[in-house]
C-alpha cells in the first residue's frame, strides 16, 4: 500500500507524459489550527484532476477552479494564502484563526525530479528536494532523519521518504496487515523472523526481511527515536529476545501482542534479566489501543492507531519544549 506522498509523486510522473499542465501544491506554512501539516502535497492537472490533499476539500475545489480557468502560473512557483479573513476561513472550511499558505509549483514535462524522487523513496532513501522559489529550479540531495520541511523567501525544502521505521518481530496475518498500514503512513518496514521457512510466506512488497535472531536485529538496526518495535509471534522465546534489547533502546514505541495476563508474566520474566522498572514500564502490552479488536486486521488497526497517538503526543511534547527554549 503506497503512502499518499508516493501516490502524489506517481501522479505527477504519469501526467507529465500528457498535454495538460501539471502543478505540485505543497502546504508551506500554517498559522493556528490547520487540517493538514506543512509539507502535505496535492498533484493537480489543468483539467482539474487531482491526487492528494492539502485541506478538508474546500481549498482543493478552489484550486481546481483556478487550474481550469488558467489562473495558475505555469512557469514559476507562486504562493497562495487561504483563511486570512474570518469570512475566507469559513468559506474554505478552516478552523477559527487558521491560515494556510500554499506553494503552487509548475512541473514541466521535461522535469526529471518526480521520477528521481520516486526511485529514491522506493529504495527507502531519505531525500531533500530543494525548490528555488524565484526560478522554480529543483535540486535533490540526501537528507537526515532530523531534517524538517522548511520554507523561506528563497527556498522550500521538502523531505521525501520513510522518516519512521517499524521493526515487526514475526510473520503472520497480523504482521502483514500491520506492514501494509504502516507503509501507508510512510514507515520503512522491517520484518524479522528467525524460524526456518517463515519468511518465505511473506507477501507484502517493499519490506526488508531479516532472518537473524531478534535481539541481533534490534542491535544491528541502530534504533533511534523514530523507530517502533513490535513483537507479534506469540512465542516468548522469540518476542522476549527482541524486547530485552528494544526496551533499552531509544525506540519511541515498543509493544508485544498477548493478553493482559500473558503480558504480566512477560514483565516478570523481563525483570529477571536486569531490566529496570522504568524500562519495563515502556512496554505497550497488550499492544495497540483497547478497541475490542479480535481479527488480524482489527488488531493491526489498533496497533497503527496507537502508533499515531504516541507519535502525535511526542510531536506535541517536542513542540512545547521547542517553544519553551525559544522563550527563555
Amino acid at each position: 500500500m503506497d503512502s499518499m506522498d508516493l501516490q502524489v509523486l506517481q501522479a505527477l510522473q504519469d501526467w507529465q507524459r500528457q498535454t495538460q499542465p501539471v502543478w505540485l501544491v505543497t502546504v508551506g506554512q500554517t498559522f493556528g489550527s490547520s487540517p493538514r501539516p506543512a509539507g502535505a502535497m496535492l498533484a493537480l492537472r489543468g483539467d482539474g484532476l487531482s491526487v492528494g490533499s492539502v485541506s478538508g476539500g474546500c481549498i482543493e475545489d478552489d484550486l481546481i477552479d483556478k487550474a481550469r480557468a488558467g489562473e495558475l502560473n505555469q512557469h514559476q512557483p507562486q504562493m497562495l494564502s487561504y483563511g486570512v479573513s474570518r469570512d475566507e476561513a469559513q468559506r474554505f472550511g478552516l478552523p477559527c484563526g487558521g491560515v494556510m499558505q500554499l506553494i503552487i509549483e509548475p512541473v514541466p514535462a521535461a522535469a526529471s525530479w518526480p521520477g528521481d524522487v520516486l526511485t529514491s523513496v522506493r529504495q527507502h532513501r531519505l531525500l531533500a528536494r530543494c525548490l528555488d522559489m524565484q526560478t522554480g529550479q529543483v535540486r535533490l540531495q540526501d537528507a537526515r532523519l532530523s531534517d524538517e520541511f522548511s520554507l523561506n523567501d528563497q527556498q522550500m525544502t521538502a523531505i521525501h521518504g520513510p522518516r519512521w521505521r517499524l521493526l515487526i518481530i514475526g510473520t503472520g496475518q497480523t504482521s502483514e496487515y500491520l506492514a501494509q498500514m504502516a507503509q501507508a503512513l510512510d514507515y520503512q518496514v522491517l520484518v524479522c523472523d528467525p524460524r526456518p521457512d517463515m519468511l518465505q510466506t511473506w507477501s507484502v512488497a517493499d519490506c526488508q526481511l531479516l532472518d537473524s535472531m531478534p535481539d541481533d536485529a534490534v542491535l544491528e538496526l541502530q534504533v533511534d527515536g523514530r523507530t517502533a518495535i513490535i513483537a507479534l509471534t506469540h512465542d516468548p522465546k522469540i518476542d522476549d529476545m527482541a524486547l530485552l534489547e528494544a526496551l533499552k533502546s531509544p525506540a519511541f514505541y515498543v509493544g508485544a501482542v498477548g493478553s493482559k495476563k500473558n503480558n504480566a508474566s512477560r514483565r516478570e520474566r523481563l525483570a529477571m534479566f536486569d531490566l529496570s522498572a522504568a524500562e519495563i514500564a515502556r512496554l505497550h502490552g497488550p499492544v495497540g489501543l483497547a478497541i475490542g479488536s479480535k481479527t488480524p486486521p482489527e488488531i493491526a488497526v489498533a496497533i497503527v492507531a496507537h502508533l499515531v497517538q504516541v507519535r502525535s503526543q511526542l510531536a506535541q511534547t517536542q513542540a512545547i519544549q521547542k517553544n519553551t527554549m525559544v522563550c527563555q
